[in-house]
């Protein structure tokens, strides 16, 4: 079967042709670097299987952080038949540096104009026969955003992995060639197809240092290409070294391609510019992003609200019918129960806002908003002394904690990596979400809802300071890729929203079913009590009703397990008769910033160590604790 890599630049629409290839099975979004890992799945391509991969994006196969390192793993251990090389056409001299690497590799490829109507836009029109001519690959332009030329590009990558047609290496300027060839004589006899290279891509990776392949050298030749590396630093010296040389020489041979190959006219002034100048202003832009994020907030929780009641009702009516059939105090009838109130907090708590929450932050990904917001948040993340790229897992938090996680492999430094994941945990995902809309929003109003917001970015921002204070270390500036505007496909959008409603059905539901069960069985054996004893010196710190211990405990599982098994800790869905404002505010802000849910902590321990991810976990506790007892005590003069 063949197997076909997808590799680019980030945010050049690798991951959106392989939704359209594959079905919707890779996240993609606006956000350069949220592809970390590879993906992979099988499709049919003219009548035939092929495995489709999905590379992390990467601007050159020198490898620089995690995912670049990751995609050029891939490439030189995958056993890939093909490469689809996705170009952003707008950027077509950038783009094609890294063209030229792939085409060294000398594995079979094609080359995919994408976004071809923005590079119109610019006043760009592209030779594709020139193009295709000088690099001596099939080149087809696509719009994969609308889904156009998605099946021609992939049936020519299909041929090209067939036919196992080695593309021709870039020839460089004459003194360079002439160098590259002295140098070839010095290379170990057999040695480059030992390990898999041609003789002239070996020694261009051993002049870039390419650890992966310097590595697998046996000791016996390690010297003989030493004494070849201190040649070649004298020859190249003119140029600055090997590696500047190889490197200048891939952005002149880019800056001549593109020169020969297409012409520039005037770009239109459009409607996106005009909103540019205005949605990405400094101040305006601030303010305007404050609006947006209030706004959306207000639309979900006034739909979730229109929908909780009624379905909790229903569920409410359920639960009586149970009491009613059933003897009181019977497990049997406990753990029915405990699986209406699980299903019911499932059905009217967590997805009349979960539904409308991952529609619009859809809206706000694909319309290409985010990494605006981005670049207005890089000023603040520079004032808390991180790396501009960390506002990435930030936003990405809103949606999942695992994923964004997992997209701290974006930065370079150790440091920087751990202190954004702690910090990535702490922002409100869907689950939590649920949570200050099914209660703040639900019993104290949306503007509250909105509030706990800004305090979370409030102590988050503290929190960061106190720990970067704590890590000292100097933050490099941010180069950040920022999309066009685009008009949202309703099919992508309604795979996403699906996939990730899927993920909460499949994963989340049966947790829910189970914690509300447990919680039951053990109210009907009276052992509940001896958890909400354990747990009593925070629920009576936070000025909480010892019942609600026990939520804590299982909210750990499943964030959103928390708030419907509130419910059913009260014994009733009307908390306001129970719990006052400020205690429902303060048990909000307590679970938005406590313990992450399990699966966070797994991926915290495999991205930072366990002994740190236990860090981030203690740090959480004594953050919820604090913010806790400072909401309880400014509340409680508030009143």
């Amino acid at each position: 079967m063949p197997r076909i890599a997808l590799v680019g630049q980030p945010n050049c629409g690798k991951s959106t042709i392989f939704n359209h290839l594959v079905g919707y099975r890779a996240h993609t979004s606006n956000l350069s670097g949220t592809t970390v890992e590879c993906l992979a799945s099988q499709t049919l391509v003219a009548g035939q299987t092929a495995e489709i991969v999905d590379l992390p994006g990467t601007y050159s196969l020198v490898a620089g952080d995690a995912a670049e390192r990751e995609a050029r793993r891939y490439l030189e251990e995958g056993e890939v038949d093909a490469i689809l090389n996705v170009i952003d056409a707008s950027l077509l001299s950038r783009s094609l540096e890294l063209t030229l690497q792939l085409l060294e590799l000398g594995t079979p490829m094609v080359v995919c104009l994408n976004m071809a109507d923005e590079a119109r836009r610019k006043g760009i029109e592209i030779d594709e026969r020139e193009l295709e001519a000088r690099l001596g690959v099939p080149v087809i332009s696509t719009i994969a955003v609308r889904g156009e030329g998605i099946a021609e590009v992939a049936r020519a990558a299909m041929r090209q992995a067939k036919s196992g047609a080695a593309p021709p290496s870039p020839v460089y300027s004459h003194d360079v060639e002439r160098i590259l060839a002295s140098l070839a004589n010095s290379v170990p006899q057999g040695l480059p197809l030992s390990m898999g290279t041609a003789p002239r891509q070996f020694l261009i990776r051993w002049l870039e240092k390419d650890p992966a392949l310097q590595d697998g050298v046996p000791e016996g030749s390690r010297r003989t290409l030493e004494r070849l590396e201190a040649e070649a630093r004298s020859l190249f010296s003119a140029r600055g070294g090997a590696l500047e040389a190889l490197s200048a020489e891939r952005h002149a041979r880019a800056m001549d391609l593109f020169e020969a190959v297409a012409t520039v006219g005037s770009p239109e002034i459009t409607l996106r510019d005009r909103l540019d100048r205005v949605l990405m202003h400094p101040t305006i832009g601030v303010l305007l992003f404050l609006g947006i994020m209030y706004g959306f907030f207000l639309v979900v929780f006034r739909l979730g609200s229109l929908a909780e009641a009624p379905i909790v009702h229903g569920f409410e009516l359920a639960t009586a019918a149970i009491e009613r059939s059933l003897p009181a105090g019977s497990l049997g009838a406990a753990a029915l129960q405990g699986v209406v109130h699980g299903i019911g907090g499932a059905a009217g708590i967590v997805l009349p806002y979960l539904v409308p929450f991952l529609i619009g932050l859809a809206v706000l990904e694909d319309v290409g908003y985010l990494p605006r917001a981005g670049y207005l948040l890089d000023g603040l993340m520079h004032r808390i002394g991180l790396h501009g790229k960390s506002m990435i897992p930030f936003l990405l938090g809103y949606g999942c904690s695992v994923p964004a996680i997992l997209a701290t492999r974006i930065l370079e430094s150790r440091r920087d990596r751990f202190v954004t994941a702690m910090l990535a945990v702490m922002f409100p995902c869907v689950a939590r979400t649920t949570i200050i809309f099914g209660l703040v929003g639900y019993f104290l109003g949306p503007h509250l809802a909105f509030a706990v917001y800004v305090i979370n970015l409030v102590v988050v921002a503290v929190v960061g300071v106190v720990m970067t204070k704590l890590m000292p270390r100097a933050t490099p500036g941010l180069i950040l890729e920022i999309p066009t505007y685009k008009i949202p496909s309703l099919r992508v959008m309604a795979s996403k929203v699906w996939l990730r409603i899927r993920s909460f059905v499949r994963l989340a539901l049966p947790i829910l079913v189970v914690g509300s069960v447990a919680l039951s069985v053990l109210e009907a054996l009276d052992l509940s009590t001896y958890l909400n004893l354990g747990l009593r010196p925070i629920t009576w710190s936070l000025g909480l009703t010892a019942s609600v211990g026990v939520t804590l405990v299982f909210g750990v599982l499943r964030k959103e397990l928390a708030l419907v098994m509130l419910f059913q800790a009260l014994g009733t869905a009307n908390v306001s008769s129970v719990l006052s404002p400020g205690q429902m505010m303060t048990f909000t802000l307590f679970l938005v910033f406590y313990v992450p849910c399990v699966a966070t902590i797994a991926a915290l321990a495999k991205e930072v160590g366990r002994a740190r991810a236990a860090v981030v976990v203690g740090v959480t506790v004594a953050t919820a604790l604090a913010v806790g007892l400072l909401a309880r005590g400014i509340l409680a003069v508030a009143a």
